[in-house]
């Protein structure tokens, strides 16, 4: 069966080193999208850090073009339509917090227009995210987020710290915990919490419903834990060589890293017409 969406991870995966698409795989997408195949970008960004590179495809602001953000807790149409949204109610923030306290890591709120940092000193890691996903960045406590609630629509938590934390918090987690999130990690130094019921693979059955596209016809490509749902949901699951090696386990196939044209390579053995 022919490939009709491809769900590309952008950090690691669609995007080399120097954070930038090169011109083969901009070329081979844009021949994709000529074919008539949804190239869908699949990441935990907020929609503030898809945006250049949904321009690069020439696939941004388009009414039949697709984007998945925030590790599946947002799919919609690149120009704003929602097909589905998963958010976090502000106790699910404060639960987190305590444990992120007591455990001394730095924890953040995202939103889609602002990041909310809870330790006044401010992890260089929180400062990296808000740079590479163009989203501002400002302290508040647990009090002074309360007074703003109700205005707030979280769609991710973030703990942004040094990889051996990060591994030790995640050793601890407790049971409540792990059952109010889906948790995973996408880089070494973060790790992310979003509705139990968002994932990237979850949001692609979504956009599959919506289309009338079968998991059969789906590729998806990526290079970390938070890609694994759409990796083992869609028909073709992909693993960048810069994978963890549970992830590279878990695909079907295996190509190149991103500074080598891996998404090119995938969509060019996969997915093109011949």
């Amino acid at each position: 069966m022919s490939i009709k969406l491809i769900a590309i991870d952008i950090d690691g995966t669609l995007i080399n080193d120097q954070l930038e698409i090169t011109e083969k795989t901009k070329e081979t997408l844009q021949k994709a999208t000529a074919q008539g195949i949804k190239v869908v970008l699949c990441t935990g960004r907020p929609m503030t850090g898809v945006h250049k590179y949904l321009d690069q495809l020439g696939i941004n602001n388009l009414a039949d073009q697709y984007v998945i953000s925030f590790n599946g807790a947002l799919a919609q149409t690149t120009s704003g339509q929602v097909i589905s949204q998963f958010t976090l109610p502000f106790e699910k923030l404060v639960d987190l917090s305590a444990v992120a306290l007591k455990a001394d890591v730095h924890l953040l709120a995202e939103t889609a227009d602002a990041m909310y940092v809870l330790n006044q000193d401010i992890s260089s890691y929180a400062v990296y995210e808000s740079s590479l996903v163009s989203l501002p960045i400002t302290y508040k406590s647990i009090d002074q987020l309360n007074t703003i609630k109700n205005d707030l629509v979280i769609s991710k938590l973030m703990i942004t710290d040094e990889p051996a934390a990060i591994d030790g918090f995640s050793a601890k987690l407790t049971a409540p915990i792990k059952r109010a999130f889906n948790i995973v990690r996408s880089e070494p130094y973060y790790l992310e919490f979003v509705n139990p019921s968002a994932s990237k693979g979850a949001a692609l059955a979504s956009l599959g419903q919506e289309l009338g596209v079968a998991r059969t016809e789906m590729m998806a490509i990526g290079n970390a834990q938070n890609d694994e749902s759409m990796i083992t949901y869609a028909g073709i699951g992909v693993a960048m060589s810069n994978c963890i090696p549970w992830t590279i386990q878990l695909a079907d196939e295996l190509v190149a890293d991103n500074n080598h044209d891996g998404v090119a390579e995938a969509v060019e053995k996969f997915a093109l017409a011949r």
